[in-house]
């Protein structure tokens, strides 16, 4: 969570305290609990972590287009953070909008502030194998790998994909 350097006014507290209890919450599976203090944290500050974090919830909740919409505010509040162009992908990706999460995934591969950026990369092998693009699908995952040796997902996903490059001749030429 960033917030401002130094700031320590009753507004920037306020909302620090809140998105703390609202990701304990989240995190305990209190979801409704959390809906309200993430809510409660961008009125006293809005920042663009606390919108992320509130349309990961209502992902949770399987309002998936109350997420997006969150992201987007987060967009709106900090362009540099790449963690809402990721779940704006992801979610759209759940929603079986392939070719639409593409852009915000490359958004998020390119974000200037992001601390795992295997995951935007995972989730844009993830649109491309959905779109049988599998030569793309197989770079964007060996990259996630690159990042991220240990995230199992990418590994596995690397492996199926060139197993499928390998066994099916038809799948060579895209």
């Amino acid at each position: 969570m960033m917030w401002p350097e130094g700031e320590t006014d009753c507004r920037t507290l306020t909302a620090r305290e809140l998105f703390y209890k609202a990701y304990a919450c989240h995190m305990s599976g209190r979801l409704d609990d959390a809906v309200i203090l993430y809510r409660q944290s961008i009125e006293a500050l809005p920042t663009a972590e606390a919108c992320t974090f509130l349309g990961w919830v209502y992902r949770f909740q399987g309002k998936l287009e109350e997420a997006i919409q969150e992201c987007r505010n987060a967009i709106l509040i900090d362009p540099t953070l790449g963690n809402p162009y990721n779940d704006i992908g992801a979610y759209l990706i759940e929603l079986e909008r392939f070719e639409e999460a593409i852009p915000w995934l490359e958004k998020a591969t390119a974000s200037r502030r992001y601390t795992s950026y295997h995951y935007p990369w995972f989730n844009l092998g993830r649109a491309y194998a959905a779109q049988r693009r599998w030569q793309e699908a197989c770079c964007c995952f060996q990259k996630a790998n690159e990042i991220e040796p240990g995230y199992q997902p990418a590994r596995d996903a690397v492996d199926q994909v060139q197993a499928l490059l390998r066994d099916e001749p038809a799948n060579r030429v895209r």
